[in-house]
């Protein structure tokens, strides 16, 4: 993919011609959601979230805005959807859901599902200033771009695990928030 090439046609055309595989095996039950926003324009943006410094799980990394499921919520989509609201304002109305990836597991016990959502390009974000310390857009081409992403292998409980890092601008993405990334590129037919 050369450079501005992949326009929001592009990338609804790819995302819903190769739908994404829904069952995924997973070890953990706590349900929880985020929302990957891609904001419409000719050229779309990724929305990005920076967690605040003060909070006690992932302070300060990239993420998307999302959550734990409760009570309240209807679905997996409704959890994110309120969590994009509370997190940055985000008005659940204004969303355009496209779909949903595999879940993934969380090192803190959650299955977490990706919901893909358009949303508008001129909405005001207001960061929850308790859980998020920045809100930024990344060129959704660059954000699908295999080649940013460079794996590191771990152990975790005795497990071998493979983790993505990344950097954009003066951020770090990496984590669950880069392998759903990446998992989003391969989804959409981008060779790595």
């Amino acid at each position: 993919m050369e450079k501005d090439n992949l326009t929001l046609d592009d990338f609804l055309s790819r995302f819903q011609l190769l739908r994404p595989q829904t069952r995924r095996e997973t070890l953990n039950n706590r349900q929880a959601a985020v929302l990957i926003p891609v904001v419409r324009r000719e050229h779309p943006g990724l929305l990005l979230t920076q967690r605040s410094p003060h909070l006690r799980k992932h302070a300060g990394q990239v993420a998307f805005p999302g959550g734990a499921v409760d009570s309240t919520d209807a679905s997996l989509i409704a959890a994110a959807l309120r969590e994009a609201q509370e997190e940055v304002a985000i008005p659940p109305e204004s969303v355009e859901i496209i779909g949903v990836l595999p879940p993934v597991d969380s090192v803190t016990g959650f299955q977490v599902t990706p919901v893909v959502g358009i949303i508008p390009p001129d909405l005001q974000y207001h960061a929850s200033v308790d859980e998020v310390s920045a809100v930024f857009e990344m060129p959704l081409e660059e954000a699908l771009r295999l080649g940013r992403y460079h794996p590191l292998d771990i152990q975790r409980r005795g497990h071998a695990h493979r983790v993505w890092l990344s950097w954009y601008q003066h951020y770090f993405v990496w984590g669950m928030t880069a392998g759903i990334i990446r998992e989003l590129a391969l989804q959409i037919g981008l060779k790595p």
